[in-house]
């Protein structure tokens, strides 16, 4: 006998598998794979990878300007005419009669030294001149008696008193120019001023000793200074009496004309400088050993062509520029003035109108290049 359960049919459940896609969906993948395809190929078209791409440059075009070549150097306020004052004896300063910053004359007493043995030395040497000349004297008189006596007087007697005349002049001469000499030297022990001028540096103290190594002190003549200053040996060959100069002192915003006064006429092989001296076209006062900043004009020219250090190659063969034609690098040599600024003369290998890149920093000869003006 059959129960319900057993009879019962079993219950069905519904199938959750996909079914395979239809061809309709098949063809969307398709024509969206070949979008994507044929964009990334008109990307690459456009973007082109493969080819080289031209450098942006920036460029100056060649042109006659008027140009000035200046060497700029460091100088100081510097007397025209200084000494330096010494004494000629030693001793000890009695006097001092000036201080610094006095103006004095030519001939103006500066300092007294203690004379006081220099005085005696002149005592002692015009006794001895005193003595001098009464033996002289002596011996003219027994010259002559024995000259009056004529033959009743020895040959020999006669030639002896003569020579004795002749000895005792020349002591007095003798003691003539002992005595000059200790007067030269007492005037000496007093100092002064050989020039005009003011002193500007003074060593000593009354009551010091001094002796013709000491530096008392120094005189210079502060009406006209100038501009001393030193050029690297370099650039000696092109400074020249004359030129024109302009000057800036230390403090001030304004500047000075100035000329070329003095070249040395040799280079000092210690330092590797040439001394030069520059004065004011109108007169200054200044404080000695002031800076002033100076640059000389050593060149003037109404045109001429110019390019910047940056663009300069160097190599073995000289120097060179790149010069842009038909959007192509081209290396040009070319010769320039050398000089300490940031531009250059080009005195050869360019020519007014020329494109010239400006920094030729890593850049190769027949290099695509696209120019920008700055």
């Amino acid at each position: 006998m059959m129960t319900p359960s057993d009879s019962a049919v079993p219950a069905l459940r519904p199938d959750t598998t996909a079914p395979p896609p239809g061809p309709s969906r098949k063809r969307r993948w398709l024509w969206a794979g070949s979008g994507v395809l044929i964009i990334g190929l008109g990307v690459l078209a456009y973007l082109q990878p493969w080819a080289s791409k031209a450098t942006s440059v920036i460029t100056e075009q060649a042109t006659l300007a008027p140009v000035t070549r200046v060497l700029a150097v460091n100088g100081r306020i510097a007397p025209v005419h200084s000494v330096d004052i010494r004494p000629l004896v030693g001793g000890r300063i009695d006097s001092l009669l000036v201080q610094e910053g006095d103006v004095v004359t030519a001939g103006q007493v500066l300092a007294q030294i203690d004379a006081k043995t220099q005085n005696a030395v002149i005592r002692q040497a015009m006794a001895a001149l005193d003595a001098a000349l009464v033996a002289k004297e002596q011996a003219r008189v027994s010259y002559e008696r024995s000259l009056a006596l004529g033959g009743n007087v020895a040959r020999s007697v006669l030639e002896n008193e003569a020579r004795a005349l002749q000895s005792a002049e020349n002591e007095v001469a003798r003691m003539t120019a002992l005595l000059d000499q200790a007067q030269i030297v007492l005037q000496n022990h007093t100092i002064r001023a050989p020039i005009a001028g003011s002193v500007v540096v003074l060593n000593v103290d009354p009551g010091q000793i001094v002796d013709p190594a000491t530096l008392v002190l120094s005189l210079a003549d502060l009406n006209d200074p100038v501009v001393e200053t030193d050029v690297d040996e370099s650039y000696a060959r092109q400074i020249a009496l004359g030129q024109p100069a302009v000057l800036q002192l230390v403090g001030e915003t304004t500047t000075r004309a100035g000329h070329v006064s003095y070249v040395a006429p040799r280079v000092d092989v210690a330092t590797g400088g040439l001394a030069v001296k520059i004065a004011f076209d109108t007169p200054v006062t200044a404080p000695l050993g002031l800076t002033v900043a100076t640059n000389i004009i050593v060149d003037q020219r109404d045109g001429a062509l110019t390019v910047p250090r940056s663009a300069i190659v160097t190599g073995s063969a000289g120097s060179a520029v790149f010069v842009v034609t038909n959007g192509t690098a081209h290396l040009r040599p070319i010769e320039t003035v050398e000089w300490p600024a940031a531009r250059l003369i080009v005195t050869k290998g360019l020519t007014a109108g020329d494109e010239v890149i400006v920094d030729a920093q890593g850049l190769k000869d027949g290099q695509a290049v696209t120019a920008e003006q700055p």
